[in-house]
Parts: C-alpha cells; sequence; structure tokens
C-alpha cells in the first residue's frame, strides 16, 4: 500500500519536542499547486515552521535510528511480538486480534450499555501493575518503543493477559 497522503508527528523527534510533517506524492502536489489557479499553495506549516529545535531533535533522531538500526531491531522482534499479542486470542471477552509489525489492536467484547468500560478497567488494572497500555473504545492499541527486548514483551503481554482475565465478567 503507498498513501497519497501521509501525516506524521511524534516519532520524527523520538517526541523529544514537537514536530509534524506532511508527505503528498506528486501527483497530489502537482493537482493542488501546478494545477489550480495561481496563488494556491500546499499549506503545511505555520507558527512554528522550520523550528531549528525541532529540527536538530529530528535529524538526532534518524542519526539514532541509523546508527542502532532501529528498523532492523524492530523487524528482528516482531514474530516474537505477534505471537505474544495472538496469545491473547482465547482469553474471555476478547473479540478480534489485529496486528501489523509492531502495532497490535486487542478488540474487547463490550460491557452491555457501558461501551469503553471494559477495556478502561483492563487499563487501570494494567496501570496499577506498572505497565502502560492505551485503550478506544474497547480496543486496547498498542504500539512499542522500537527499542523493546523480549523481557518488556513477556512483562507487558503477562499484565495484560491477567488484567484481561480479571475482567472477565
Amino acid at each position: 500500500m503507498t498513501p497519497d497522503i501521509m501525516t506524521m508527528a511524534k516519532g520524527l523527534t523520538n517526541a523529544a519536542v514537537p514536530m509534524g510533517a506532511v508527505a503528498v506524492r506528486n501527483g497530489v502536489y502537482d493537482a493542488i499547486v501546478e494545477g489550480a489557479p495561481g496563488g494556491i499553495e500546499l499549506f503545511h506549516g505555520y507558527t512554528y515552521s522550520g523550528h531549528p529545535l525541532a529540527a536538530a531533535a529530528a535529524i538526532a533522531t534518524m542519526e539514532l535510528h541509523r546508527e542502532e538500526d532501529l528498523p532492523g531491531r524492530a523487524r528482528a522482534i516482531e514474530p516474537l511480538w505477534q505471537e505474544a499479542t495472538h496469545s491473547l486470542r482465547d482469553l474471555p471477552n476478547v473479540i478480534d486480534i489485529r496486528d501489523y509489525g509492531l502495532i497490535a489492536g486487542i478488540e474487547l467484547a463490550p460491557r452491555a450499555g457501558k461501551p469503553g468500560h471494559r477495556a478502561m478497567e483492563v487499563f487501570r488494572r494494567c496501570f496499577d501493575a506498572g505497565v502502560l497500555i492505551r485503550v478506544t473504545g474497547d480496543i486496547i492499541a498498542l504500539s512499542p518503543p522500537l527499542i523493546i527486548e523480549p523481557k518488556h514483551i513477556d512483562r507487558l503481554y503477562g499484565t495484560l493477559g491477567e488484567a484481561i482475565r480479571a475482567e472477565a465478567a
């Protein structure tokens, strides 16, 4: 899949300082800038455009990605991540699991009349156990840092599995 428009943010600077970016295919750019009446431009930045601190943080982040081969590390640990993700498939109220690379979504059956409640309780149990997850509705959304190690995956999914089981009723 190749997107026509892609927005980017936190990862550009390793979330050290705010920065965002927009990338578009040439055809999109040409249609907006070259194919429109004079004066049209592709707006993609405002007050903090090109801020030196954000630019320096982005350059340092790219250097770190190259030096530590973070994309390679992510690909190497992907099978373990996906195995751990799918190990939750048969837990109570898990109705779907979706994953791609080091991204996972675990969908839980909603409680009758209380959408999002079950996932929020799982979130609280994980948080109380020292593990931070993200929920959106009744979906647990996971995207770990690229430096994650097997011991972290074990802790994350062990804690998450216990929390899901505890919220079975």
